[in-house]
């Protein structure tokens, strides 16, 4: 340890100085490389571009400190915004609308204010109670009930929405156990879980997440493959509930609560709901506009059809309008002063990096670059484990992206090409990488429904990664499993 002006430099902050230089030198070494030769594939040539190429250095400089949380993970993501144009890949102010301007920020911010509503009010204290008077009080069914039911809810309701309505319920519980943030390995499990249960319960039907109907169109569009709901379900929800278990099992084995019960007993649990009494004012509020919000969100698809798109608002406009209501006069469930407070606003950079680096991915070529590599010799795979891979190889390529319709966007096109080359069944080979597209288990930097609780600043980026690499391999076995037993009743 050496003293400097100011303060002490620790060995943690000497490491991840190295840290740092060693992700700039892995940037640098990677861009630097030669341009390797096009891959041939179906008689196509599929070449890497020196931007693509430079697309893959950035990224590899990204996740590294994403990962190791070299940096704070907002200033990552500004720096990933700034070394797009600096390396020559797209021009700054593209860059910067392609970020900030994706309608997913006004989402992700109006689910952001929804979620400190329900803290401010108290409304996430009562259904924290209301919760513990279904599971009970031991720690294991309290994770077992949160996976559970934001899978069931994420099944019709978009994802990070989900999460949004699960992070302050799951907040109010470990406070109230006086459980530390960073500290406590049942606080860690139970917001991962709070992501875990909506990315599973997101694959079992077509409504579960954007992704699902990007897929659906694209292979329509390409393949002239119509999958209905139902159809998608066969093979979506039991992966979905094979999934449940598998991630119940991960997260007690990786985070084993340090308390068996929570400090509290049912009769106190009721007892305090007494005290709580009727629903206060800015609870009121909370509720209704959280409702309204929900509504929206599961008839915007109805209103389309009804009104070919006439009427309908986009869910991005349903989700500000719904944060914006909690500081109207009359409802001011909460101060702009106390939402600074509340609302981790550095999420939002992530996502802003996300978008921007997704699509210069796209553009430069490097993603289907990437798939052809990770998935180009498919065939050699024996069809049993032909989802397996396919799953894990889809997951390693989720990484690059913060979007599941980025990522649905990317990858769908690419494989819908491949089976039609190889002469697969498309289906087989498209569904389980459109499942994964919404799988999002290791990096919070993945997707807005990890990002959620990840605010709240119980677990690390480490501690995600640390239990989403076996929930994404369990996820993959699941799917094979699905697609096999479903196969085997002749349901396929």
């Amino acid at each position: 340890m050496t003293t400097v002006t100011g303060g002490e430099r620790t060995v943690t902050a000497d490491r991840k100085g190295w840290v740092l230089l060693g992700a700039v030198a892995l940037m640098l070494a990677i861009y630097a490389l030669p341009e390797p030769a096009p891959l041939e594939r179906a008689g196509n040539l599929i070449p890497l571009t020196t931007n693509g190429k430079a697309c893959l250095a950035i990224m590899a400089f990204a996740v590294t400190l994403w990962v190791t949380e070299t940096l704070p993970f907002a200033a990552t993501g500004l720096l990933v915004v700034l070394l797009i144009p600096t390396f020559g890949i797209a021009d700054y102010r593209t860059v910067v609308r392609a970020g900030f301007g994706d309608p997913v920020i006004t989402f992700f911010i109006g689910v952001l204010l929804l979620s400190a509503a329900f803290t401010r009010s108290g409304l996430g204290v009562r259904l924290a109670y209301r919760v513990l008077l279904w599971v009970g009080t031991r720690t294991d069914r309290v994770l077992l009930g949160f996976l559970a039911v934001g899978a069931f809810i994420s099944m019709w309701i978009t994802d990070m929405a989900v999460a949004a309505m699960l992070l302050p319920i799951a907040r109010g519980i470990v406070i109230d156990a006086g459980l530390p943030p960073g500290r406590s390995n049942f606080g860690k499990a139970l917001m991962i879980a709070v992501a875990f249960g909506p990315l599973i319960g997101g694959v079992a039907t077509p409504a579960g997440t954007g992704a699902n109907i990007v897929a659906l169109a694209q292979l329509k569009q390409l393949a002239n493959v119509d999958i209905s709901f139902t159809y998608w379900m066969l093979l979506g929800l039991p992966a979905s509930l094979l999934m449940i278990p598998c991630g119940w099992w991960i997260l007690l084995k990786m985070f084993p609560p340090e308390i068996e019960q929570l400090p509290i007993t049912r009769d106190e649990i009721r007892r305090r709901v007494r005290e709580l009494g009727p629903l206060r004012a800015t609870e009121r509020y909370t509720l209704v506009i959280f409702l309204v919000a929900i509504a929206f969100w599961v008839l915007t698809p109805l209103l389309d059809a009804w009104t070919g798109g006439r009427i309908a608002p986009p869910v991005e406009a349903v989700a500000l309008a719904a944060g914006i209501a909690l500081f109207l006069p009359g409802i001011r469930v909460m101060t702009w002063k106390e939402a600074e407070r509340e609302v981790e606003w550095g999420g939002i950079m992530l996502i802003v990096a996300g978008l921007s680096l997704g699509l210069v991915v796209f553009e430069t070529g490097a993603a289907r670059w990437l798939a052809w590599v990770l998935l180009g010799q498919i065939t050699l795979v024996p069809d049993l484990l032909r989802p397996f891979v396919i799953v894990l190889a889809v997951s390693g390529l989720h990484l690059l992206f913060s979007s599941n319709t980025v990522t649905a966007s990317i990858i769908i096109p690419i494989l819908v090409a491949l089976s039609r080359d190889l002469g697969l069944d498309t289906w087989a080979i498209v569904a389980p990488a459109a499942f994964t597209s919404s799988l999002a288990f290791i990096l919070v930097t993945e997707g807005p429904t990890t990002l959620i609780p990840y605010a709240a600043g119980y677990f690390s980026i480490r501690d995600m990664a640390k239990a989403g690499i076996w929930m994404t391999v369990a996820a993959a076995a699941c799917v094979a499993v699905a697609q096999l037993a479903v196969r085997a009743v002749g349901l396929w």
